[in-house]
């Protein structure tokens, strides 16, 4: 069953949905989100089990895109423009291939329908779950605790986003706690590597941008078949200067690809 999903909207105007990677959240995407707010309704949501959305056992792209659809529906948009990151990408790729009527627009970032080892991720939720939160009072301990397995400063950062201090709700005294459900990503880390089987005849021959890092190899030209193999009308733009997070790496450069294809042509109300 679909889950009702927490979200930040942006602006007025025809709706885009902003879907967040692994680990992320909404507020990741704010200020892309801010500047999309221009022209558009911006729908930045916290996926299942991230951010303030519920938790569940269930996790995998159907159920995700699924998500999406009941909460743009519940909102009154029977087509919108997706755009989604990493786990989001492949979350709006599949919501595009099985209700491809209801998508209006499609951009995917640094990733692509194709199955991806599940390191280092695996080892960034083993090193989140055995922190011992009960010793954990400061950001910095839990940084410090996280060094011996996650070496980069800035994947540290991303990942302490989702530690909830008392001080980080209202100056409370409440334990440490996780805002994201680790023991279900852990057991879905596989699921989430690879991309589901889908019917022979599913497709998506809408417009589709797949914004690719240039310091990524996440969406290597290599993978461009397995994208046109689904996505009859796809282009790729690739930002040299970015890395997996494209749009934190280079937020000019992403606006500017982005901005032009999500302009182009009239949002339609057809079925």
């Amino acid at each position: 069953m679909p889950v009702t999903l927490q979200a930040t909207e942006y602006g007025e105007g025809e709706p885009i949905a902003i879907l967040h990677g692994l680990f992320g959240s909404g507020r990741n995407w704010a200020s892309i989100a801010q500047r999309l707010a221009a022209g558009w309704r911006v729908v930045a949501f916290d996926m299942r089990n991230h951010g303030a959305s519920p938790w569940t056992d269930r996790m995998d792209y159907r159920a995700m895109a699924d998500d999406i659809r009941l909460a743009m529906q519940q909102r009154g948009y029977r087509r919108y423009a997706l755009l989604g990151h990493s786990m989001g990408g492949k979350a709006a790729m599949v919501a595009a291939l099985t209700a491809p009527q209801a998508i209006e627009k499609l951009v995917v970032v640094d990733i692509a329908p194709v199955v991806y080892p599940i390191m280092p991720y695996a080892a960034y939720v083993a090193a989140m779950r055995a922190l011992d939160l009960s010793t954990i009072t400061r950001r910095r301990e839990a940084d410090a605790k996280l060094a011996e397995v996650v070496k980069d400063a800035a994947e540290r950062a991303f990942l302490l986003q989702n530690l909830v201090l008392g001080r980080d709700v209202g100056g409370g005294d409440g334990p440490p706690r996780w805002r994201i459900n680790l023991p279900a990503i852990e057991a879905a880390l596989g699921t989430l590597a690879g991309f589901p089987a889908l019917p022979g005849d599913a497709r998506y021959d809408g417009p589709a941008l797949f914004v690719a890092g240039g310091r990524s190899r996440s969406l290597p030209a290599a993978h461009e078949p397995a994208v046109n193999a689904l996505f009859g009308n796809a282009a790729f733009v690739r930002i040299a200067e970015a890395g997996h997070w494209v749009h934190a790496d280079a937020p000019d450069a992403f606006v500017s690809a982005v901005e032009p294809f999500l302009a182009a042509g009239i949002f339609s109300d057809a079925d």
